[in-house]
Order: structure tokens, then C-alpha cells, then sequence
């Protein structure tokens, strides 16, 4: 293939993961030409409202995938946890990058975690999933949301809107913006389990086979089970927007870990559950392990969390 044409969002995050991805793919292909084609989502338009509200995951692809389907791109970069379940007809998933630290952060220029925040302490997020596990455990806290891109996120908490602010510790970690904020503490994943896809990145193709040979190098097996586990999990329990459900599956040489927590976005009611099986077994667990917390109430849970999250306002379906 002589020229590869990428697709990609145009945010300091979202660019530096095209450049790995571009430079990972000039060292198995020097001679190929590669280019980025710039997308605007619709979730970098909309900065007033949380995600939920307006979609959730399709906000950060459609308009890229859109783009990938009228020719203009043959791949496109994606945070994982950002792509939803079902790709569009004509368009594959087709490689998962190596994972990388998958815990969430607390950021704050007063205090050291969380626990060292007073009682009534603001703390900014907009992820439902992180509001049931912040209440779970400190259920004083004031959360409020918290949108804009990393820098205008730490802006805010520089300029003292928040005591504290919760994002992937990864994104702060690959733009070197860690060492800006006094306090930065990641966050125990056994204290806050991830959502789906944190730290690895989906690499989504038209459906041709020389680009699936070239996205094929990026591929990461161990990743890519993960990854699937954790997919199949949230396809088998999301509803019509975003709730507050957790997944990470790790993946050892012989077994494979999975811990999974769906509940209220107050975090008064949650279930939790943990499957560790062979290696060899694994390929199904992530159905599996919805099965089991569905029989335990795990639906009904999840519509009485979007009618709770959603009880000001419509979530507009995308």
C-alpha cells in the first residue's frame, strides 16, 4: 500500500495518538506515505452538556467514521473506551493497541487523594461511572461536571472551580501534563475499576483487506481479549445513553481476571461482581459475567440509573 490516509480528532490527545499510531506503522511500512484527515466530532462541539445527555460514546466517531465511509480516510485512531460496540456496516475494529495504565487520577493543587478532601469538597467529573464510585466512598463529596479538552479541564481546576478533578491517568501521562498539577494521584483500580477500553487504543478500518494487513501490526493479542471481554460485557447491559457501568479484564499468561460494577449514579445501590477463569475459557466470559449481574437485577438497575441521571433533562438520543 503506497499511501495511508488517517483519520483522526484534532485534539492535543487525539493527535498525539495518530502520531504513535503513524510512527508505529513507518516502522513496519518505511515506505508508505501516511497522512492525518482532521475530524471535528460532535462531542468536541458540545462542551455544556454531559455526554450522556447528548449521546455518549458515538459522540467522538460518527463524523470520523463518516468521513472513513465517503473515502476520505482508511483508518481511524480512537481512544477504545470512546467507540461504541456495533461498528457502522462497512467499517471493522480491526486492531487493539498494547493497553496501558488503565487507572483514573485525582488532580488537585490543595489535596494529596482522595481522602485527604474535607467534607463537602467539589470535585469536577462527568462520567456517571466515576460519580457511583466517588459517592460509593466519600458519598459528602459535591460532584459537578466538568467538560472541555485536558488543558481547559486543568485550567478550571487551576482557577480553583474544583477542589479536585478526576481524569484518565494515561491521557495526563502521554501529553506530560502530570508534573503541572502539585497533587496527582492515580487511583487504586481495586478502589475505582475503569471503563471499558481505558487505555488502549481502537483501531477502526474500511473494510479492505491490504488496510487490514496494515492494521494487523498494531494489534496487541493480550489487549485484544481484554478488550473484547469488555466490549461484549457493556453490548450485553448498555441501554439507549451512557449509565454508570465498570469493566477491566486483565489478562495473565494462564488466566484472565475480570471485575465488572453497575449501580446508581449516587452510588447508594451497586452490584459488583468478579470471575476468574483459565485462559483457555475465557473467550466468552464477558457474556458470561453480564449474565450473571443481569440475573442479579443489573438491568432494571441500569434503568432506574439513566432515569435518575437523565431526571432533569432528556437524553437526546443519537
Amino acid at each position: 500500500m503506497e499511501k495511508l490516509i488517517i483519520a483522526t480528532r484534532g485534539s492535543q490527545l487525539a493527535l498525539w495518538q495518530a502520531e504513535y499510531v503513524k510512527s508505529e506503522l513507518e516502522k513496519a511500512f518505511p515506505e508508505m506515505k501516511i497522512e492525518f484527515e482532521v475530524v471535528t466530532s460532535t462531542g468536541d462541539k458540545i462542551l455544556d452538556k454531559p455526554l450522556a445527555l447528548i449521546g455518549g460514546k458515538g459522540l467522538f466517531t460518527k463524523e470520523i467514521e463518516d468521513v472513513m465511509l465517503a473515502g476520505k480516510a482508511h483508518l481511524a485512531v480512537h481512544s477504545l473506551k470512546d467507540v461504541p460496540t456495533h461498528m457502522p456496516e462497512g467499517l471493522t475494529l480491526a486492531a487493539i493497541t498494547k493497553r496501558d495504565d488503565i487507572r483514573d487520577c485525582f488532580l488537585s493543587h490543595k489535596y494529596k487523594n482522595i481522602e485527604d478532601l474535607p467534607e463537602g469538597a467539589v470535585v469536577g467529573t462527568t462520567s456517571l461511572r466515576r460519580q457511583m464510585q466517588l459517592r460509593a466512598i466519600r458519598p459528602d463529596l459535591k460532584i459537578k461536571n466538568l467538560r472541555g479538552n485536558v488543558n481547559t479541564r486543568l485550567r478550571k481546576l487551576a482557577e480553583g472551580e474544583y477542589d479536585a478533578i478526576i481524569l484518565a491517568y494515561v491521557g495526563m501521562k502521554r501529553l506530560g501534563l502530570l508534573e503541572g498539577v502539585p497533587y496527582h494521584d492515580p487511583i487504586d483500580d481495586n478502589v475505582m475499576i475503569p471503563p471499558s477500553g481505558q487505555a488502549s487504543l481502537g483501531i477502526e478500518i474500511i473494510d479492505d483487506e491490504e488496510v487490514a494487513k496494515v492494521a494487523a501490526v498494531l494489534n496487541d493479542e493480550d489487549s485484544a481479549l481484554a478488550a473484547k471481554i469488555e466490549r461484549d460485557f457493556v453490548g450485553r447491559l448498555e441501554g439507549s445513553c451512557q449509565v454508570p457501568i465498570a469493566v477491566n479484564a486483565k489478562v495473565f499468561p494462564d488466566r484472565v481476571l475480570v471485575r465488572a460494577m453497575v449501580g446508581l449514579p449516587d452510588g447508594t445501590e451497586i452490584l459488583k461482581e468478579v470471575i476468574d477463569t483459565p485462559r483457555a475459557e475465557a473467550e466468552d466470559i464477558g457474556v458470561r459475567l453480564a449474565d450473571i449481574m443481569i440475573e442479579a437485577g443489573a438491568k432494571e438497575l441500569l434503568q432506574r440509573a439513566e432515569a435518575m441521571a437523565f431526571k432533569e433533562e432528556r437524553c437526546e438520543r443519537f
